[in-house]
């Protein structure tokens, strides 16, 4: 998940990736506004994570013994150590794309690595990025639901409204995303800082009264349990992972605050405040058994104290929603610049971060899928079942591509990799097998949702490649036309001719039309194409190559990371430094409209046909997308069978 919270930061943030550069203030910003973005969804994971494992680990007796309670916290605080700080912490942030961290930057990444034939990566991309999406819907409705249901510990008058505010919540959430998240950003980094304070804070009474719950930071606790609980112990450890989700946060995040600073917000602050709120949770049980019922708000004293609590706890699951929020906004920009998604509407929310963007179609499939999980689900408990799979699905692929790139683009032996990664592999293939055990509890949500995205952006990158063949075939040569044109120059008109293509080498069907149709070409004329690049931005050195071709004919290749909005104007702008005189106001874009029809024989089964047409007449339309004005567009219409 890649967030685009605003921090107060400089924009050499996202350029280096590292936190080396930065003066002792720009380092304290980045450190801050992490702990505010980065740790929101696990650092919310202390409302939930340690009942339902002791929960599952108490089997039908109900009643948790100490030897449940200490196995489970071994394997909290351990899962915390393996996992979050050894895997992600110490290796995967070193595998950056050009300062830039998450799911398909770790594709691009591997796909570079290996070269040619990176179908699998492809693939592997594709999986843990729509099984995010599964994560994107999941988190906010348990974060919102398991901090309101800590009114039914302040007073049992309130239970009948636990699910109702909850829903006008997430409404609320939802529809302030448009405003952009900047101003909303600037209380998130104080707000978590106070949260996890208080974590730390509430816990040290109760180890002082029950100190023996320190034996949980041995290892062989863990070990002990799981050799001893069987079935019950694997059930228990899907709930165990519940205190890593949020994880992938930290690698998904390095491109907007660098790596030392979400490096040291986690081993000085969160780490630290975690495993002592944990600790403090399992003396509490270790001392009296029914507080597992609600281990953590019972950590706080009856009264004032508790509610200040709950409305706390409220606004830092808020803070982990928007989180996963805006990381949906991310991966699906960078999913539609990788060609896995079509064109939709992107808004900017800020003129100094162009990371901060609000896509209203993602905004409302989110919110109607969220709400409707709280409505179906109606409880913390019941929705933590649901949680998990999909977060350890996009863990186990991290960690295969982490093994490509350590391989082929660190260049290590495959062996030395492998003696890496396999460790942290089959811990979290360890993690998916329990949590899939939930499968028909709620698992069976994440996955329904991950295969619906894996179909959809299959269907799109499979339809677009079958689309772009057959365009190939019936258009003419450009070089072939040119040289026609030139030889027999039909009637010119002054200005200049932009069409937009994804062929850089056949005619555009634009051309062929205005040709066919008004028989007059341009004085000067350009074949215009876009390109996304592996990498998460370009250099604006790069961004533009020009070709002349012929006197009148010019080609234009601009170039995108798959980080950025497509700005057409603002990038040829650059190729008035190439020498080529460009005058917004005397130049017409010419762009093709297709109207897809399904063929007899398209290459993929008529349902998917349906599908692909369906999905390209629901994309944005192309002048908006890059950002070309509308009153200097020419779209010539053409029929597609596909």
């Amino acid at each position: 998940m890649t967030s685009d919270v605003a921090v107060p930061a400089p924009e050499t943030a996202a350029a280096n990736g590292h936190g080396d550069a930065h003066t002792t203030a720009g380092f304290g910003a980045l450190t801050l506004g992490s702990i505010g973005v980065v740790y929101g969804d696990i650092g919310t994971s202390p409302l939930y994570a340690f009942r339902e494992a002791v929960m599952a680990a108490s089997g039908a007796e109900g009643v948790p013994t100490p030897a449940a309670v200490l196995g489970v916290l071994s394997l909290i605080l351990w899962a915390l150590i393996i996992v979050v700080t050894l895997k992600y912490v110490v290796i995967l942030l070193r595998a950056d794309n050009n300062g830039e961290g998450g799911t398909l930057a770790l594709m691009a990444l591997a796909q570079r690595a290996v070269g040619t034939g990176g179908a699998t990566i492809v693939l592997l991309g594709i999986i843990s990025g729509a099984l995010f999406y599964g994560d994107a819907v999941i988190t906010p409705a348990l974060s919102v639901l398991s901090a309101i249901e800590g009114m039914k510990d302040v007073t049992l008058t309130f239970e009948p409204y636990i699910v109702p505010l909850t829903v006008v919540i997430l409404v609320c959430l939802f529809a302030v995303q448009s405003r952009g998240t900047a101003r909303v950003a600037a209380f998130f980094g104080p707000i978590m800082c106070v949260w996890f304070a208080v974590l730390a804070a509430a816990a040290i009474h109760p180890i002082i009264q029950q100190p023996q719950v320190l034996l949980a930071l041995n290892p062989l606790y863990a070990v002990s349990f799981m050799l001893h609980h069987g079935i019950i112990g694997f059930i228990t450890l899907g709930a165990v992972f519940l205190a890593v989700t949020g994880a992938e946060a930290l690698y998904a995040d390095l491109g907007h605050f660098g790596k030392r600073p979400i490096q040291t917000a986690w081993l000085f602050i969160v780490l630290p405040s975690l495993a002592l709120n944990y600790l403090g949770q399992g003396a509490l049980v270790l001392g009296d058994p029914g507080a597992i019922v609600s281990p953590f708000f019972q950590l706080f004293p009856q009264g004032f104290f508790r509610g200040s609590m709950v409305v706390l706890a409220t606004m830092a699951t808020v803070i982990a929603s928007q989180a996963v929020i805006t990381g949906a906004y991310s991966l699906t920009r960078q999913a539609i610049q990788l060609g896995l998604l079509p064109r939709f509407e992107i808004r900017h929310t800020s003129e100094a971060h162009s990371g901060q963007i609000f896509i209203p179609r993602i905004n409302q499939l989110l919110l109607v899928a969220v709400v409707l999980l709280v409505l179906l689900f109606r409880s913390s408990s019941a929705l933590a079942s649901a949680y998990g799979i999909s977060v350890t699905g996009t863990m186990v692929v991290t960690a295969m591509m982490g093994f490509v790139v350590i391989w082929k683009g660190w260049r290590w032996s495959s062996l030395a990799a492998g003696a890496l990664i396999a460790p942290f592999l089959f811990l979290d293939l360890t993690f998916l097998t329990a949590n899939l055990l939930k499968v028909f509890e709620g698992g069976w949500v994440p996955l329904a949702l991950g295969a619906l995205m894996i179909l959809l952006m299959y269907t799109w990158r499979r339809g677009s490649r079958l689309l772009f063949d057959k365009s190939r075939k019936l258009e003419f040569p450009l070089a072939d036309l040119v040289a026609m044109l030139e030889k027999r120059p039909p009637q010119r008109v002054p200005g200049t001719a932009v069409f937009l293509t994804s062929d850089p080498l056949s005619a555009p069907t634009a051309l062929m039309h205005s040709l066919k149709h008004y028989k007059v070409l341009h004085e000067k004329n350009v074949i215009l194409t876009i390109e996304t690049a592996q990498t998460p931005r370009i250099d604006p050195a790069e961004r533009v190559r020009l070709e002349q071709i012929s006197p009148t004919f010019s080609k234009v290749t601009l170039k995108f990371g798959f980080m950025e909005s497509p700005n057409v104007p603002k990038a040829l702008a650059i190729a008035r430094k190439l020498g080529w005189q460009f005058d917004i106001m005397s130049t017409s874009f010419f762009l093709s409209r297709r109207a897809l029809k399904p063929a007899a024989h398209s290459g993929m089964p008529r349902w998917q046909d349906r599908l692909f047409i369906s999905l390209s007449r629901s994309a944005n339309d192309a002048t908006d997308y890059f950002q070309i004005p509308s009153g200097r567009v020419v779209e010539v219409g053409t029929q597609v069978t596909i």
